[in-house]
């Protein structure tokens, strides 16, 4: 048995040797080449995926055994965003799916670390060098589901008894074997310290844990649901870390200019408390008013629907009144220059007193030919002859119609009375005392003098 055991090593580690013979023919030579040393390299190829935060960031290029029986696994980073490794850089090889395909997760380490030591001579010349105690591999789910069957736990029952013969004076390095499997079991004993110091926390997460759980489990769908979408936008954040850096980049200096209007923004909101209290304090009003809105919006409705049934019934109408428009502006522009000069006009005449005087002239003449007695009204035929009645082309003393001086007022009206005595005593013998008493009146009111 222990030579079938030594046969079967001794093929895995020809198989592995030959692999990397004729995969080392194509190591590239570009990018940032990293030189990680694995216990077991997990059934990794050339050409698989690296990634850093789930992002590819390169692959593997070659894959060797070194002299200590380790398997030195090139890792090629092209995006250079994510270089370089520091000394706290960690990489693990991981399944990518079911059908046993694989990928090297890497952590690059803090900037406040030193940088990988660098290779200088032998194989992986001008690589960086990242020790087997800052990698790990995975163990497959194939082989924890083959353990369940009998013959492989029968084999693995051997395989334990074998190894166990062949360790029993190496505990010591078996510890350091079995702590470099996985880096997370280093910290194992300090979690099992902080688990003991929150026994009392975890009992209590024990007993809640099923309030908690139970309506998560009413909603596992909508729970499971984001998970997925979480995946989904984790993918397509990495996708476009370039940008989110840029972004990230640029928050400092927005958050600089942001403090003046935050501080702006909290001086208004301490300005606006009052008018916010106040708006609390009608608020109750606010509500009244929106709710009798609620009728009146409801009558509304029928009154916008019979206006927009009349809108469709007049549409053609309206349509056909078009060329009656047009008509009417090519008038209103034509009547333009008239309107302007009819305005001058009336303008003139309304600064002048001429309206006022065309109205005085037609109070006093129709006053002159209108007559009153005991019988009614009746229009005087007859008309005033006097001195100043006649036509001339030079002023006549005394007959002036400027009204400008006592004097010239005096005589007008003297010259005035002298013609209506005339007149009345011409007429004497037809005409009644009433009239010739309204005829002195009239010519009295109109000379500004008494009788």
């Amino acid at each position: 048995m222990r030579r079938a055991v030594a046969l079967i090593a001794m093929a895995v580690v020809v198989a592995v040797i030959v692999v990397a013979l004729a995969t080392s023919v194509g190591r590239g030579s570009g990018g940032y080449r990293v030189e990680a040393l694995f216990d077991d390299a997990g059934f990794a190829v050339p050409g698989e995926q690296v990634r850093i935060a789930g992002a590819p960031v390169g692959s593997i290029s070659a894959i060797s055994v070194t002299k200590k029986n380790l398997a030195a696994v090139t890792l090629t980073v092209s995006n250079r965003d994510f270089v370089p490794f520091y000394s706290n850089a960690t990489c693990t090889i991981r399944p990518q799916s079911l059908i046993a395909e694989r990928y090297v997760d890497c952590t690059p380490g803090s900037s406040s670390q030193h940088r990988l030591r660098r290779i200088k001579s032998g194989y992986g010349k001008g690589s960086y060098l990242l020790p087997v105690t800052q990698t790990s591999s995975p163990i497959d789910p194939d082989i924890v589901q083959d353990v369940s069957q009998d013959s492989v736990r029968e084999s693995l029952s051997v395989i334990l008894n074998e190894l166990g013969t062949g360790l029993a004076a190496r505990g010591s390095d078996l510890n350091k074997v079995i702590l470099r499997a996985d880096p997370g079991l280093q910290q194992t004993e300090r979690v099992f310290n902080v688990l003991a110091s929150e026994n009392k926390v975890l009992a209590k997460l024990a007993t809640d844990s099923d309030t908690v759980l139970a309506p998560l489990a009413k909603t596992r769908s909508s729970l499971a649901d984001f998970v997925v979408q979480a995946n989904r936008t984790a993918t397509a954040s990495a996708a476009e870390h370039t940008q989110l850096a840029a972004s990230i980049r640029l928050l400092p200096p927005f958050l600089k200019e942001l403090k003046p209007l935050m501080a702006d923004l909290g001086q208004l909101a301490s300005q606006g408390t009052p008018v916010v209290k106040d708006a609390g304090s009608s608020a109750a009003a606010l509500d009244a008013e929106f709710k009798t809105l609620v009728p009146f919006a409801s009558r509304a409705k029928t009154a916008i629907t019979d206006l927009g049934n009349a809108a469709q019934q007049s549409q053609s109408s309206l349509v056909d009144s078009q060329g009656l428009a047009q008509q009417l502006e090519t008038v209103g522009s034509s009547a333009e220059p008239t309107a302007e000069s009819l305005q001058k006009l009336l303008t003139s005449l309304n600064s002048t007193g001429g309206i006022a005087q065309l109205m005085s002239l037609l109070f006093y003449g129709v006053g002159a030919t209108n007559g009153y007695n005991a019988d009614g009204h009746y229009i005087r035929l007859a008309p005033v002859v006097g001195s100043c009645t006649a036509y001339a082309r030079t002023a006549i003393a005394g007959c002036s119609a400027n009204f400008s001086g006592a004097s010239a007022s005096s005589a007008s009206a003297k010259i005035a009375r002298k013609a209506v005595d005339e007149v009345v005593g011409k007429q004497s013998g037809s005409s009644k005392p009433a009239d010739t008493a309204r005829l002195s009146g009239l010519l009295s009111y109109l000379t500004g003098s008494k009788s």
